[in-house]
């Protein structure tokens, strides 16, 4: 699978049924090449205007499952979140 399939799926955590976004990059290890978390943009500053207040880093480990459409996760959200 490239990034480019993985950036038009829904990210769903399983934990609370709420929709987190789309993945938007990935996080890996360079010095193996191993991908480490899946990033998703946390919600816009004033309606998207102004950037954003945080990114989900979502990591591989909490993947559950990858589908055609969606990718299940089960993360506490607060744990996962990186300020800019």
């Amino acid at each position: 699978m490239r990034l480019c399939e993985l950036e038009d799926k829904e990210v769903v955590n399983i934990t609370d049924g709420r929709s987190l976004g789309c993945v938007m990059d990935l996080d890996f290890d360079p010095k193996c090449g191993q991908i480490e978390a899946l990033i998703v943009p946390g919600p816009g500053k004033c309606f998207g205007l102004f950037g954003r207040e945080f990114e989900l880093f979502i990591p591989w480990k909490c993947i559950c499952q990858i589908g055609p459409d969606v990718v299940l996760v089960q993360i506490d959200v607060d744990k996962c979140k990186h300020k800019h």
